[in-house]
């Protein structure tokens, strides 16, 4: 109970970070928490490796594809981010990540050329995924990923949005991969609820089979806040287990540079005896430090794992991130 009321406490304080300062309508133009001399520092580094990254893909779409590499909407980005872990009971951690995406679209009608660092499939467990603040995956060579992915025409709003990729990563021995990823989005009647479905199917020479299916239906509250509850299954052949994740999230965006997210999560595996792995709480705020290109995530949580008889445990995540993209979201959640 005590460890309870603390991560409340906890909630309550980030809450009451949140709320200071002025209004969305009234914000100061301030986009940055750096002293001058940082600026200095970082802009100019931030735009020349920002050009470098765009430029490459341009040029790489150009040669394979058309001129219209050099006009076209590019989704090219390089991410660094250096995070903390603390959990009561488990040692430190620390990381140190890069994750990239080359994105080469003219390559030929519906047919992208994607460069990125490690599939979604490869990140682990439903509960490994989960503990991430965001879609990390592992850096360097080995984690390399070249593929081809078939677009579909297809309005994920109105009917089934199909894609079909397959590639190699770049690992000694090569390591094939072949994937199929669908997608729908139903608007629920004529009120606010929206549903979706994100369903892929994946094989690896190295890990094997895995397949994936993400449910998540939501809506507005109001302008700046969002309700979801979210349901994952998922299994993947070298652990053939079956998992299964359920959360429930409110979302809200403070103001421009800030948003803060709460949620409530239960993990579970195993189809034939099924069993509660986890459960936690947790608040996560997210800062723009530094003009959409610098963000700060702190997550307080409160875990009642199977593995500690449910005696609740603390967690705190910490992450720095640096995006290099010519076109950043203000704050992701």
């Amino acid at each position: 109970m005590k460890k309870l009321l603390m991560a409340l406490a906890a909630c309550m304080a980030l809450t009451a970070q949140a709320d200071t300062g002025a209004s969305p309508a009234t914000e100061p133009e301030n986009d940055s928490d750096l002293p001058p001399w940082a600026d200095e520092q970082i802009e100019p580094f931030h735009d020349s490796v920002s050009r470098w990254v765009e430029t490459t893909s341009r040029q790489i779409d150009g040669f394979f594809g058309t001129t219209d590499a050099l006009s076209i909407e590019n989704d090219s980005y390089l991410r660094i981010s250096q995070g903390w872990r603390w959990k009561e009971g488990q040692a430190f951690k620390q990381d140190l990540g890069a994750r990239f995406r080359l994105d080469l679209p003219t390559t030929e009608e519906r047919l992208r050329l994607v460069i990125e660092s490690d599939a979604d499939e490869t990140q682990g467990t439903l509960a490994e995924q989960d503990r991430q603040l965001v879609d990390d995956s592992p850096s360097g060579v080995e984690s390399l990923r070249i593929g081809l992915n078939r677009l579909s025409r297809r309005d994920k709003t109105e009917q089934w949005n199909t894609q079909v990729g397959a590639g190699i990563r770049v690992r000694l021995p090569l390591d094939p991969y072949a994937r199929v990823i669908t997608q729908r989005l139903w608007t629920l009647g004529d009120g606010p609820w929206q549903l979706e479905s994100d369903n892929r199917l994946s094989w690896f020479n190295k890990d094997g089979y895995s397949t994936r299916t993400r449910w998540d239906v939501g809506r507005p509250i109001d302008e700046n806040r969002h309700l979801r509850f979210i349901s994952n299954l998922q299994w993947r052949e070298p652990i053939d287990t079956l998992e299964a994740s359920q959360a429930v999230e409110l979302n809200r965006r403070i103001d421009r540079r800030r948003a803060i997210r709460y949620s409530a999560v239960v993990l579970g595996e195993s189809a034939s005896s099924p069993a509660i792995e986890d459960t936690y709480l947790q608040t996560r705020y997210r800062r723009d430090l530094h003009r959409g290109i610098l963000f700060l995530d702190v997550a307080p949580a409160l875990h009642f794992p199977r593995e500690a008889d449910r005696e609740p445990r603390w967690a705190l995540d910490l992450r720095l991130e640096m995006y290099f993209r010519r076109e950043i979201d203000r704050v992701r959640l």
